[in-house]
C-alpha cells in the first residue's frame, strides 16, 4: 500500500478553485471528499470526477458541524465575489468563522493538516504597495465588504489560535485575483464579466475610472501554489501571498479582452462601489523563497484559455446565484 496517499477533504470543492484542486488531488491518487452547498458553485464542475473510485461528493454547508476521518483539509468554502457575499452578509461571515471553527475542530480531533484559503481582501484598500504578508491592512470593519474582509481576517485569527493553543498543523494562503476555466459566468468578477459581455457584443462595464489596478493569476498556477503550501515544511505555516506580480489597470484588462475576443464592445463607466481597493498586487517573494513557487502563465495566454472556455459555454445552463448588478473585482 502506498503510504503517501491520503484522505483529503476539500470544502467548497465544486467551486471554481475547488474543482481544479479536486482534479489535481484525484489525479495524484488521493481519496478526495468534495464538500459543497452549491450556492455559487456548479455540480457540473466535478461531474467528470463522479466515475472515479477515489472521489466522493457531499452536499453540506460548512457552517454546520461535520464528522469525517481525514488526513488533510483544504478549506475553500466561501462566496468570493462582492455581488454574492453581499447578498447575505451574515451568512458570509458565518461561513468564514463557523466554517473555520468546524474544520479546525475536525483537524484537532483527527490530527489532520488543514489549509485556509484566505484572500488578498484581508489587506483592504491597501496603503502599502505591493502588499507583503507583514502588512496588517486597511479594512473598513463596518462597510459593505466587511462581511468578507473581516470574516477572512477572523478565520486567520482562529487558525493561528488553534495552532498556538492546540498544536493544530495549519497552513494559511492569501489568494490574489485568480481567473480561468470554470469561473461562473455570473460570478461578478471582473474577468468573467468582461469576457461574457465582450462575447455577447454588449458594452463592457468598468466601475470607477478604470485606473484601479489588479494582478491576475491563472488558476493552474494558483492550484500549484496551494498544493506546494500544503506539502511544505511544518515550520512554515504562513500566511503566504499567492498571486501574480504583473499589475494591470482595469481599463487595460478591458481593452485586452476586447482585442482577444475580436469584439466590437464599447467601454462604459459606472460609479465605483464602496471600499473598492484602488490597487492590488502581491509581494510574492516569500512564496518564491519558501515554496519555490511563482506564476508562469502570462495574462494573454491565460485569457486565451479562459475565453475559449466561455465561447463553448451554454449560458442557458447557468442561473445567477443572486440578483443584482455584478461588481467586478
Amino acid at each position: 500500500m502506498n503510504k503517501t496517499l491520503k484522505r483529503i477533504l476539500v470544502t467548497g470543492g465544486a467551486g471554481f478553485l475547488g474543482s481544479h484542486l479536486c482534479d489535481r488531488l484525484v489525479q495524484q491518487g488521493h481519496d478526495v471528499i468534495c464538500l459543497d452547498n452549491f450556492f455559487t458553485s456548479q455540480k457540473t464542475n466535478v461531474t467528470h470526477l463522479l466515475q472515479e473510485p477515489n472521489f466522493e461528493l457531499l452536499r453540506h454547508d460548512v457552517t454546520h458541524p461535520l464528522w469525517l476521518e481525514v488526513d488533510e483539509i483544504y478549506n475553500l468554502a466561501c462566496p468570493a465575489s462582492p455581488v454574492h457575499y453581499q447578498f447575505n452578509p451574515i451568512k458570509t461571515i458565518k461561513t468564514s468563522v463557523l466554517g473555520a471553527i468546524n474544520v479546525l475542530g475536525m483537524a484537532k480531533r483527527t490530527r489532520a493538516k488543514v489549509l485556509q484559503a484566505s484572500t488578498s481582501e484581508v489587506y483592504g484598500d491597501p496603503e502599502q504597495h505591493p502588499q507583503p504578508e507583514s502588512y496588517r491592512g486597511s479594512v473598513n470593519p463596518i462597510g459593505p465588504r466587511a462581511c468578507y474582509d473581516e470574516g477572512k481576517r477572523c478565520a486567520e485569527t482562529l487558525f493561528f489560535d488553534y495552532h498556538r493553543s492546540n498544536g493544530v498543523n495549519i497552513r494559511v494562503v492569501r489568494i490574489f485575483n485568480t481567473y480561468g476555466p470554470r469561473m461562473h459566468p455570473y460570478d461578478g468578477r471582473v474577468v468573467s464579466n468582461f469576457i461574457v459581455q465582450a462575447l455577447g457584443g454588449e458594452d463592457i462595464t468598468v466601475y470607477g475610472d478604470g485606473r484601479q489596478t489588479r494582478s491576475f493569476c491563472y488558476v493552474d498556477d494558483l492550484i500549484e501554489g496551494i498544493i506546494r503550501m500544503m506539502n511544505g515544511p511544518d515550520d512554515f505555516v504562513g500566511p503566504v501571498n499567492l498571486g501574480n506580480q504583473d499589475e494591470f489597470t482595469i481599463l487595460e484588462l478591458a481593452e485586452q479582452v476586447i482585442r482577444q475576443t475580436g469584439s466590437r464592445s464599447k467601454i462604459v463607466y459606472q460609479p465605483a462601489p464602496a471600499d473598492d481597493p484602488t490597487q492590488r498586487r502581491p509581494d510574492a517573494r516569500l512564496a518564491k523563497a519558501k515554496l519555490d513557487w511563482e506564476p508562469r502563465v502570462k495574462l494573454r495566454e491565460g485569457l486565451e484559455k479562459t475565453i475559449a472556455y466561455f465561447r463553448d459555454l451554454d449560458l442557458a445552463r447557468f442561473r445567477p446565484p443572486t440578483q443584482g448588478p455584478a461588481v467586478g473585482r
